[in-house]
């Protein structure tokens, strides 16, 4: 699962897509309806907890862009340029327009505790929806992920019924896509590229999608909440990163073919192996990376060697 510590003051955080994003989430909400936000009796508490904890957090953070009035109940949102009540607006509501990231808040079954979703909102979903998950315990969450039942479930049973308020973890869950589709949907024409190899595929309309997520438990009604929001990065950036290359072309040429199938490859690899093989060629002439060099876990995880240079550049 790759899971590590999160730094807590670095929950939410704004980029400079945040308009758009916005738009883009009303615009799906719209469209799609309870597929995108929804909730069942009893979560009530739950979302309003993590609402308010939300809220303060961008108070703080982001004085300058947000500010809440506690006599009155109104947010205002200064990039938006609106304001809210928050005494009668939906807690999901909020957060799907003013939050550019999703949350799936899950309770514990007192009947048989596991731990069950019951509220989200969720705008970045690929291949399931809200409706699909609503409901339902973590193993069948998790059904279509390979060797989860196997190896994963007893341990994030016990996880989620000890995980503590003050130690919130997070992960990256990787994709390879070919454009940016933040919402798609098995109905929709662009999910059926998947499903071939388009010989005339433009190395440059291929990205990595990395949903970046984080965990944490809610203090007051004891939800656990799952937050996450997807970062696209155009493939042909890896021409100039040190090791990714040989890296990402191990894992392609080497992961199990169930783990290969369940992150939808099969679609781009035909144009990205080539790539990648030739960018690695390419750091090793010129010195970026040890001629024979061993793939394996960067000291720098989850950066590469020379990510300031890059940053700052």
């Amino acid at each position: 699962m790759s899971l590590k510590k999160m730094e807590p003051d670095w929950w939410i955080e704004l980029e400079s897509t945040y308009r758009e994003r916005i738009a883009e989430r009303k615009h799906l909400y719209t469209i799609h309806g309870k597929t995108i936000l929804d909730s069942l009796p009893g979560s009530e508490k739950a979302c309003y907890e993590l609402m308010e904890m939300v809220l303060q957090f961008l108070c703080v953070r982001y004085p300058k862009l947000f500010h809440f009035d506690e006599k009155t109940g109104m947010f205002q949102n200064f990039i938006l340029g609106s304001q809210s009540s928050i005494k009668t607006m939906d807690p999901l509501m909020f957060l799907l327009e003013h939050v550019p990231e999703d949350f799936l808040i899950t309770q514990e079954d007192r009947n048989t505790g596991l731990y069950v979703l019951m509220a989200g909102v969720s705008c970045s979903a690929v291949g399931w929806n809200m409706a699909t998950k609503m409901g339902k315990t973590l193993e069948e969450i998790h059904d279509p992920v390979p060797d989860y039942k196997e190896k994963m479930q007893f341990s994030m049973n016990r996880y989620f019924s000890k995980m503590p308020c003050e130690k919130p973890i997070q992960r990256g869950s990787w994709s390879l896509e070919i454009g940016q589709p933040l919402f798609l949907q098995p109905n929709d024409p662009h999910f059926k590229l998947r499903a071939e190899q388009l010989p005339h595929l433009d190395i440059n309309d291929i990205y990595l999608r990395v949903d970046w997520q984080t965990l944490r438990r809610l203090p007051v009604s004891k939800a656990i909440v799952f937050n996450f929001k997807a970062l696209f990065t155009p493939v042909t950036r890896f021409e100039t990163e040190p090791y990714i290359p040989r890296l990402l072309a191990q894992v392609l040429r080497g992961s199990k073919s169930s783990f290969l199938e369940y992150k939808a490859t099969h679609h781009v690899v035909h144009k990205l192996l080539p790539a990648l093989d030739k960018w690695a060629r390419a750091q090793e002439e010129k010195g970026w990376v040890p001629k024979g060099w061993k793939e394996r876990t960067l000291d720098e995880d989850p950066f590469f060697p020379g990510w300031e240079f890059h940053k700052n550049n």
